[in-house]
């Protein structure tokens, strides 16, 4: 099997260090699929403002592997389970699916864009494919997390300073607020002291955490 891209994610995060661990956590995050020339016609998206939610399916920037376990970072990183009981990226295939909130069609003279919410996606990532979110379908209201569910209320009181909140264009802010709150460092780690930092918005952010506290304590344009 051979796959082509059909389309290509453009958003706030040039890294994946930041963004949400799932679909759906960070509903302030917008993000844009670019349509990739063959496909940026409106033959091939007719209809597809009648769905409110999308399917991606799309690549990880990792070589495929072999390795029958991984350590999930809400274990602590210490502990396995098999590669097909997580959504770890380091798989035989290293493809991910997301669902997203369909915001917005545009479609113009030889290009294509699907404003979607909700992507757990950094900028530049390839999609192999869309397709519709079905609820009768997709939705299994009885279905279990395994050991997700222990973890899916997570998160951080974030203290972020009025000044540099000001660096920062307003309509950008609660996205990110919403990715500290969900606490990106690796579970492992557990330094107050240490300073940890993302990418977003052509900003680079600076935080601490304590406990459950995370405290934003810079903010610098790239």
């Amino acid at each position: 099997m051979t796959l082509t891209p059909v389309a290509r994610l453009e958003n706030d995060f040039p890294t994946k260090f930041g963004l949400p661990r799932q679909s759906g956590l960070n509903g302030a995050l917008i993000s844009r699929v670019v349509m990739e020339k063959p496909y940026a016609r409106e033959d091939f998206l007719r209809g597809i403002g009648d769905y409110s939610h999308l399917w991606l399916l799309w690549g990880f920037d990792v070589p495929a592997s072999a390795n029958a376990t991984v350590r999930p970072p809400r274990l602590g990183g210490n502990e396995r389970r098999g590669v097909f009981a997580t959504r770890s990226p380091f798989r035989p295939n290293p493809l991910g699916l997301t669902v997203v909130r369909l915001e917005k069609v545009e479609i113009g003279a030889g290009t294509a864009c699907l404003t979607v919410s909700g992507a757990d996606m950094k900028s530049g990532t390839l999609i192999y494919d869309i397709k519709p979110y079905i609820p009768y379908a997709d939705c299994v209201t009885d279905a279990i997390g395994g050991f997700a569910d222990a973890h899916a209320n997570d998160r951080l009181n974030v203290v972020f300073p009025e000044s540099l909140k000001a660096l920062l264009p307003q309509d950008k802010l609660p996205a990110l607020i919403s990715a500290l709150s969900q606490d990106p460092r690796p579970q492992y780690q557990n330094d107050p002291a240490r300073v940890y930092g993302f990418y977003y918005a052509g900003r680079d952010v600076r935080f601490r955490v304590d406990g459950g506290t995370l405290t934003v304590i810079e903010i610098n344009t790239l």
